[in-house]
């Protein structure tokens, strides 16, 4: 069983909606230090991707300092995943473009999509 869920979506390379997902879980405290990250072949077999697909998705977290290695025990999420910043603000920026887009194609202005952000970010404090 995967520690994060992910819903496919038409439209969007497989590669970055498994990377997008994997990366929310683990800067957002849901997946934590220490915590195991699934192997290729569970991640290639639990979302019915190709290998090649899984493989890339571990590539990238390792490049990007969120996973590394350890023998013995495989794939594990890095002390410093937590504390990137950087990770956090990318995950909202994409986010924030789908919101774009769709307040676009429903002809909403600008100040429509502030006033709506602005009443769940209150209803959630």
């Amino acid at each position: 069983m995967l520690p994060f869920k992910i819903q496919f979506a038409p439209g969007r390379p497989v590669y970055e909606q498994v990377l997008f997902a994997a990366k929310k879980a683990i800067v957002c405290g849901q997946l934590k230090p220490g915590d195991p990250f699934p192997s290729v072949r569970v991640l290639s077999q639990e979302l019915r991707i190709n290998p090649n697909t899984a493989q890339k998705v571990s590539g990238r977290l390792r490049e990007e300092g969120l996973i590394e290695v350890k023998p013995g025990l495989g794939s594990v999420i890095t002390e410093s995943a937590h504390a990137l910043k950087s990770q956090k603000k990318e995950l909202l920026e994409r986010e924030l473009e789908r919101l774009v887009v769709e307040a676009k194609k429903l002809q909403l202005t600008e100040a429509d999509v502030q006033e709506a952000l602005h009443q769940h970010w209150e209803n959630l404090s």
